[in-house]
């Protein structure tokens, strides 16, 4: 299939900020740091191969999969946190200076004829480089350790309580216990996986809901890892609906490989949850990117999935992006949407321009008698760092 115009624009843009990226990082931690030809030669190299890593570890991963190429994309993933956070810090020291810089000389202005400012010897000018990398290195050292720490530390678990119009009284009290986003790769595997299986049967929920996002390669690579979700014990079993990311992975692979495991697969249709005294209608549509990634026969098709259903009885709709709650799940009658995609920012800042991009970004909304749950994620994408936003469990209590 040919590579989507969409995902090759992408990749150009990608790849441009990483080559700026790190042509920034060079000049602030090398070029500006010292005078000898060969520290700067070193930086040179060191950040050109760290920055090629960074653009060619995914297209490697698919050419050639591999235990060495796993290690590969592992080791450009942490530099890809560690990378973000050296730009920001060394920005913001950059910024730093350059205010201390003008303050003083407004306040040196009065006392000294215009063109007579004292130039800066190339020895403080030095220092002062050097002072500012040795703060951004110190800087992100230690955020990177913590928000390391905190994506491959226990989720936190979120339980909320949501009314569900027209559920039946007798079941009353029925609780979803919700996982999204996982994206079990490189450096997600099967420890992390049976962790959190372990964790999520001890939440002992009547059902489980992934809501896509599940996987970042194939399932020959990843089908050991996955399979971990055969552990996963309820009273009604495990649902699934597709992410984005399961089409970049093989959409059609991965439905037959979760069904195998026990997995009910819900694509564009809707099952009864229950039994003949009292259910509600669990619906499932494939992810609302889906079209736009490329694959136009098989998106989301909320119409598709309710035909044939009895619009009075209570529903949940398991959609990966919050994207169509307002305009596609609300007209349609859905009690409740659970959601993933959007991680809560994953990283501070880029929080607050998710934040500013979606505004169902993260927690849970209501609008009448309609309400939407978007999870920040139980696993992480790219970076193994998670910054004031923890990845969760989502634990929702149906009431009557």
């Amino acid at each position: 299939m040919a590579i989507p115009t969409r995902l090759l624009v992408f990749f150009a843009l990608m790849s441009l900020i990483v080559v700026g990226g790190h042509l920034y990082l060079y000049r602030r931690l090398f070029r500006d740091t010292g005078r000898s030809p060969l520290w700067r030669r070193t930086g040179a190299i060191l950040l050109g191969v760290l920055g090629a890593s960074l653009i060619l570890s995914r297209p490697l991963m698919a050419l050639a999969p591999s235990a060495a190429m796993s290690a590969f994309a592992q080791g450009s993933w942490y530099w890809m946190g560690v990378a973000a956070y050296l730009l920001l810090t060394l920005l913001a020291v950059g910024g730093a200076r350059s205010l201390a810089g003008w303050i003083a000389r407004r306040r040196a202005a009065p006392a000294a004829p215009v063109g007579n400012a004292a130039p800066v010897s190339e020895e403080r000018r030095e220092f002062l480089a050097r002072a500012g990398a040795g703060v951004a290195l110190v800087a992100t050292g230690g955020i990177t350790s913590h928000g390391t720490w905190r994506a491959f530390h226990a989720p936190v678990v979120n339980e909320v309580t949501v009314k569900l119009p027209g559920l039946p009284r007798a079941l009353d009290g029925i609780t979803i216990v919700q996982l999204s986003d996982i994206h079990v790769g490189p450096l997600i595997q099967r420890r992390f996986m049976d962790e959190l299986v372990a964790r999520t049967n001890a939440l002992k929920g009547d059902l489980v809901c992934i809501t896509g996002d599940l996987v970042d390669g194939s399932v020959e690579e990843l089908g050991h890892a996955a399979a971990a979700l055969r552990e996963l014990r309820s009273r009604f079993g495990t649902y699934f609906c597709t992410g984005n990311h399961e089409y970049y992975s093989g959409d059609r692979e991965w439905t037959e490989a979760l069904t195998r495991m026990g997995v009910t697969v819900l694509r564009n249709r809707h099952v009864r949850v229950g039994d003949a005294g009292a259910s509600f209608d669990l619906v499932g549509v494939d992810d609302w990117g889906a079209a736009r990634s490329g694959y136009p026969e098989r998106g989301y098709d909320l119409s598709a999935a309710l035909a044939g259903r009895d619009p009075t009885r209570a529903s949940v709709l398991l959609a990966h992006q919050p994207a169509g709650w307002r305009d596609q799940a609300q007209k349609a009658g859905m009690g409740l949407q659970l959601s993933g995609h959007t991680h809560g920012g994953q990283m501070f800042p880029f929080t607050l321009a998710v934040s500013a991009i979606w505004e169902h970004d993260a927690g849970l909304f209501r609008e009448g008698e309609h309400s939407l749950y978007v999870s920040r994620g139980t696993g992480f994408w790219g970076p193994p760092v998670r910054v004031a936003a923890p990845p969760e469990i989502v634990k929702v209590t149906l009431l009557a």
